[in-house]
């Protein structure tokens, strides 16, 4: 080709290149008008003639011709799947229409432009002009479905939008109400109810839907109010309990206000409940869902008070265990399966027989046959005691008291067999009795108290083991009852100053776990003036951590009572006042998922004291030597022999103060491991929020001191209590090679807490792998024991989550309890490594039966068939979705794990509960067609 040729064509391309736009415009336009159907441009020119009779000056035209403009946008707009055309035609003609409105006279042709104007709005209004709601306001607030859906949700965003704005200038808002309680009907009308509840939600009016929900609405409204409650701030996240509350109450759907109930915490919304009903079996149901939370509540009828005690839980679980065939009893070497383990293993038999790992042997074989009441050990054994003597000293204790986890809730039988080492000459072993007795008592009550009867006397035993056995049994047997006479027998431990720190803080702990959630007024003012008297050195006492949490225990779930408290804290001059504002503002919002006090949290672990306390010690440095200086010129002007003895004196203060300063800078810094522990304890009530945690434990691993690290795999553990994800614990599992060897030992606890009660398979393989690793070490090996015990919890039919119902009600008594551990993990040599190990028993409220049971009216256990599947989140899905997904047919007694759910399979019978969890009642069903007929 030649290059004329090309440079022409060239040129060509540039000529069309550089054409004006305009000129392209020009042609556009009139393709794009004669793209308008026939139909189309007959609509534009009728409803520009409509538009033209309104600037006419003829009044009598304006009626009809607005009532022509509201019949076509309505028509247009009734199902809106893309802009109705009307409203496109008349886009152009809304700023004329809008300057006619103020040269109208007020009356009726106003009113019917200004709807007409209203709906316009929606195409033309700007940014902040809210023109459809300001002309909306002007006229009638009736019919307001006639324009359509998207009409309506227009209006609602921009009264969400106008009373924020009115707010802030404290201007009234009584209009907006009114028009929004139109809008409110039509959305719960037409399946919106996500909408209606967010308008209210907007409005802070979220009391006055019940009176617009019928029986056809309540039940997708309560889910999704019930499903929003995490994910909003106080004091909104109260208002939609109480107003879902009131709506399931008033609809009789009396086990899901319960289940309300509790959450709110409020014992007259509890009695409310069950005054709802006259029908003793519903009450029975109600009974044994407030049994689940270990709540303590009292009913006039005798047989359903039996149900809210639990006294028949153990019958319940033998029954399970028998029906699964789990009654042969398991010995420690089923569950270590050494044989499996590395064959080097051998050469540690010395360690292997030490009295050490008896102890680790007596937990293990305490939680597998947690609740079967049989063993190998000690209930079968033919020498039970030799195998307590294979302990020595505190591991006696925690050897006896083992008996009372392995026949936990049946405190019949198990006071049985406490009673003979109560009389032991062993100081110990009568120790352990004691604390087996309140263990044994844990989440079951009798009207007979045996453990206040034989704990009370030893309140005040000359013997500090017999003492602590005591004080830390009744809070375990009493665990959220709120029983003030226990607070009258512990209340003088607490405040008596010349008692150890050790046992007041117990007593304070047990206190904590008894009036768990309560916001108890005497039993803060105790433990408040105890740590406002006490000296510097006693607060500095390890054990003072458990007077903290027994404070914060009080306020578990009531943060909009902690005001006046955390004032109070601050007056305690001691670095520990931080460790006890961090555990009461933690407890205070546990399980709410609030967003502000983890972001809060998280930056308290970015703080760094020490740097501040560096930069004091070069200051005083600089002192010290010009004090040096001026100290030793005066001794050689006075006498030059008593130049280094100055000298040595200086040298010898400088350090001192260097050692009291790292004192310090660690005690300053201690609050952040709490801190670590509280970013799980609130984040574990919603699901979106544990998943952002645990990302964030990874950086807090990766950047934090010893102390936020050895916290970091216990929140780990805290946030996933028998959830065993596989994410969750591989990273754990990396934790427990870790350098710093306190991180290792609690990610090892975290490992048996991750899958406690699961019998994981990949688990019990990593924990094996760990016995080899740590074969030389005992504390470590002590620690993996625990942890197997703990997977294999109840021969894998118990769980420690503190969540039931459907994940919906958090059990503080649980939560109380595992928070408990892992404070005492946050030193775990001190504590559970040194000789402190009966803190683990503290696990005993956690735990729980994560069975199925049903029953008939009788309360006999009835088989019947149910579907187990993973649940599944039908918030806000149109009709009726499947709850449940990828299911198994059962015949009942079944197991549950996390996140499943169950269904009936057929309507012979109906739940009394609407949550398959636990012991249901069912009732046959009356109504039911006889296929066979």
């Amino acid at each position: 080709m030649a290059p004329t040729e090309k440079k022409k064509r060239g040129s060509v391309s540039e000529a069309t290149k550089d054409e004006p736009s305009v000129a392209k415009d020009a042609k556009k336009k009139p393709e794009e008008e004669e793209e308008l159907s026939e139909e189309d441009q007959k609509l534009k020119e009728e409803l520009e003639m409509l538009v033209e009779r309104l600037r006419e000056p003829n009044t009598e035209l304006y009626e009809p011709a607005l009532e022509s403009l509201k019949n076509i946008i309505r028509t247009s707009t009734s199902s809106m799947t893309a802009v109705p055309k009307p409203l496109k035609f008349l886009r152009p003609h809304y700023p004329a229409l809008s300057e006619l409105y103020p040269q109208w006279p007020a009356g009726r042709l106003q009113d019917l432009l200004a709807d007409v104007l209203s709906v316009l709005g929606m195409t033309y209004s700007g940014e902040g002009k809210r023109d459809s709601l300001n002309y909306r306001l002007k006229t009638s607030f009736e019919d307001l479905g006639n324009w359509g859906h998207e009409y309506v949700r227009h209006l609602a965003l921009e009264i969400g939008e106008e009373y924020g704005t009115r707010v802030e200038k404290e201007e009234a808002s009584d209009d907006l109400l009114r028009l929004a309680l139109q809008i409110v009907p039509f959305f719960l009308k037409h399946n919106a109810e996500a909408d209606a509840i967010d308008l209210l939600l907007e409005l802070e009016a979220i009391d006055q839907l019940p009176q617009f929900v019928d029986k056809n609405t309540f039940a997708r409204v309560c889910l999704y109010m019930v499903s929003c409650v995490p994910l909003l701030a106080p004091p909104d996240d109260s208002a939609f309990l109480h107003t879902a509350y009131n709506i399931y109450l008033t609809h009789g759907r009396l086990t899901q206000a319960l289940a309300l109930a509790i959450r709110i915490d409020d014992e007259e919304l509890i009695r409310s409940v069950f005054s709802a009903t006259t029908d003793e079996l519903v009450q029975k149901q109600l009974g044994f869902m407030l049994a689940r939370q270990q709540y303590w509540f009292e009913v006039d009828n005798e047989e359903v008070q039996n149900c809210i005690s639990n006294v028949s839980l153990a019958e319940h679980f033998m029954y399970l265990a028998k029906e699964l065939n789990l009654l042969d009893p398991k010995v420690p070497e089923d569950i270590y399966k050494s044989h499996l383990e590395n064959a080097q293993f051998g050469a540690t038999g010395g360690i292997l027989d030490s009295a050490k790992q008896n102890l680790a042997a007596s937990f293990v074989n305490a939680f597998v046959n947690c609740g079967f009441g049989s063993d190998r050990l000690l209930v079968r054994g033919d020498e039970a005691n030799s195998w307590i003597y294979k302990t020595k000293g505190k591991g006696m204790l925690s050897t006896t008291a083992s008996l009372g986890s392995l026949f936990q809730w049946n405190f019949g039988d198990g006071l049985q067999q406490l009673d003979k080492y109560v009389y032991s000459s062993e100081e110990d072993i009568k120790a352990g009795a004691l604390l087996g007795i309140g263990v044994v008592n844990s989440g079951v009550h009798d009207v007979a108290d045996p453990a206040l009867a034989l704990l009370g006397e030893y309140l005040d035993s000359s013997s500090d083991a017999m003492r602590t056995s005591a004080i830390i049994g009744l809070g375990l047997s009493y665990a959220g009852s709120r029983r003030q006479d226990l607070a009258d027998l512990l209340s003088p431990v607490v405040s008596n100053n010349e008692l150890s720190m050790h046992l007041s803080s117990l007593a304070a702990l047990s206190l904590g776990h008894i009036f768990v959630g309560s916001a108890n007024g005497d039993v803060t003012s105790t433990i408040l003036q105890t740590l406002l008297e006490r000296d510097a050195i006693q607060l500095s006492d390890k054990w003072t951590r458990f007077m903290a949490l027994g404070l914060g225990l009080l306020y578990m779930g009531k943060y909009e009572q902690t005001e006046e408290v955390i004032e109070t804290i601050k007056a305690i001059e001691h670095p520990i006042s931080r460790v006890i504002e961090v555990l009461v503002t933690i407890c205070s919002y546990a399980g709410t998922g609030n967003v502000l006090q983890i972001q809060k949290l998280l930056q308290d672990c970015t703080l760094r004291p020490e740097a501040e306390l560096s930069a004091k010690s070069e200051e005083t440095e600089k002192e010290t030597e010009s004090a040096e200086g001026e100290s030793a010129d005066q001794d050689v002007e006075m006498e030059g022999v008593e130049e280094t003895p100055s000298k040595n004196k200086l040298g010898e203060s400088k350090k001192k103060k260097e050692e009291e300063e790292e004192k310090k800078s660690e005690e300053d810094s201690l609050f952040q491991g709490y801190s670590v522990l509280g970013i799980a304890a609130i984040a574990m009530g919603e699901e979106i929020g544990q998943d952002m945690v645990l990302r964030h434990f990874g950086h807090l691993m990766h950047y934090g001191d010893a102390h936020i690290r050895r916290a970091v795999p216990l929140a780990m553990g805290l946030v996933s209590a028998s959830n065993p994800q596989m994410n969750v614990f591989d990273t754990l599992s990396r934790h427990s090679h870790d350098s710093d060897l306190e991180v290792a030992i609690n990610a090892i606890f975290s490992m048996g807490v991750v899958g406690a009660g699961t019998n994981n398979a990949r688990l019990a393989q990593l924990l094996r792998q760990l016995a080899t690793y740590y074969s030389r070490e005992p504390d470590s090996l002590f620690m993996v024991r625990i942890a197997q015990g703990l997977v294999h919890l109840g021969k894998g039919t118990l769980t420690i989550s503190p969540f039931n119902t459907d994940r919906q009600i958090l059990s503080r008594v649980s939560l109380a309890g595992l928070l408990t551990v892992c404070v005492s993990l946050l030193d775990p040599k001190f504590f559970i490594l040194g000789s402190d190990h009966e803190l683990l028993y503290y696990l005993t409220p956690a735990i729980r039966p994560r069975m199925l049971i049903t029953l008939d009216e009788s309360l006999n256990p009835v088989k019947v068939n149910v579907r187990v599947g993973q649940a599944v989140d039908v918030v806000g899905q149109a009709g009726k979705p499947k709850t449940i997904t990828g299911w198994v047919t059962h015949s009942t007694p079944v197991l549950l794990g996390f996140g499943e759910r169950a269904e009936l399979e057929d309507d012979e019978y109906i739940p009394l509960a609407h949550s398959l969890e636990g012991i249901v009642i069912l009732k046959k069903n009356e109504d039911r067609m006889d296929l066979d007929a």
